[in-house]
């Protein structure tokens, strides 16, 4: 059973099995958002996700960073990233037209930012989830 279903813009069928959300400044108690800190930020998770989901390759959706007209600090100007940390396993028919269709199927990890608590879905799912170039990235298994 899977939480959701995404239309890539390839056409492909992507099913979501497995997620986890957090808050991107969840437990940030000094400073301000910022270059340096969201750097840090993004690769954090793209680590967090290789480390717990080692079975399939990983890939970064990289995140849309906003400005706003706020004094700039000791960092550099305020940078935002939106607010919810996402990671996602991701399946589908395999890659390989060769392969059995009964036997095998494909595999991809997902980091990516998005602006609200929402499971993506269907052709609403946020347009650079939906640009994943599937057929490059996932890796195929045997069932």
């Amino acid at each position: 059973m899977s939480l959701s279903h995404i239309a890539l813009s390839s056409g492909r069928s992507i099913e979501l099995t497995e997620l986890r959300m957090s808050t991107t400044y969840g437990g940030m108690l000094e400073g301000y958002p910022c270059q340096r800190i969201n750097d840090m930020k993004v690769s954090g998770l793209l680590r967090q996700a290789e480390h717990a989901f080692s079975f399939a390759p990983v890939h970064l959706v990289p995140p849309s960073r906003e400005y706003p007209d706020q004094t700039a600090g000791a960092f550099g100007p305020v940078e935002v990233l939106p607010s919810v940390a996402c990671i996602g396993v991701f399946g589908s028919t395999a890659v390989d037209p060769e392969l059995d269709a009964v036997l095998h199927r494909s595999a991809l990890i997902v980091a990516w930012f998005q602006a609200t608590p929402e499971i993506p879905s269907g052709q609403d799912a946020d347009p650079a989830l939906r640009s994943i170039r599937w057929d490059e990235l996932a890796q195929d298994y045997e069932l």
